[in-house]
């Protein structure tokens, strides 16, 4: 698949089939990932594949009905970033980490793979920080859902490149 193909066909998906993804697959995606653009090269991206008994420590952290929402897809990635105090670097260091989270995305697709990136409440409050071990230097970019598609979702609407694009003088 060609990289414009990939942007353009990646999608968002909620359904999964039941196999995880093996930890070769993800072994290539978090190579690829990290080649995200980073202009300090603080590599501020982790990545934590949840095995069973995370996810479910992360879902009693949840409370009712966050065990339906992680069991959506059999592997799941908590992507963080690290952060170091400095704020200039900070905010460059997240947008770093949400290019590798794209990275990630696309590599995934390209294999084949659906995905969802989700930012859930839960992953920022304290219980559920603490259930994946996340560390106070820590930031959630984003809880990766991985697997097989069992759909194709529908692609929406964008808006034209008029709408979003200035040219300057």
């Amino acid at each position: 698949m060609d990289l414009d193909a990939a942007i353009r066909t990646r999608r968002t998906h909620k359904a999964y089939g039941p196999d995880p993804v093996p930890r070769a697959v993800l072994e290539e995606l978090f190579e690829l990932a990290r080649w995200a653009p980073n202009h300090f090269l603080t590599e501020p991206w982790r990545f934590r594949v949840l095995g069973p008994e995370t996810v479910a420590q992360l879902a009693a952290a949840g409370g009712p009905g966050e065990l339906e929402k992680l069991r959506r897809a059999p592997t799941l990635v908590v992507a963080t970033v690290k952060l170091n105090g400095d704020p200039y670097t900070e905010a460059e260091d997240r947008l770093a980490a949400a290019s590798a989270v794209q990275n990630l995305l696309l590599a995934a697709h390209a294999r084949g793979l659906a995905s969802y990136w989700r930012t859930p409440k839960l992953l920022r409050e304290q219980p559920g920080r603490e259930a994946v071990g996340m560390e106070a230097d820590e930031e959630l970019v984003g809880l990766i859902h991985l697997g097989t598609p069992v759909s194709e979702p529908a692609a929406k609407e964008r808006k034209p490149v008029s709408e979003i694009a200035l040219f300057l003088p």
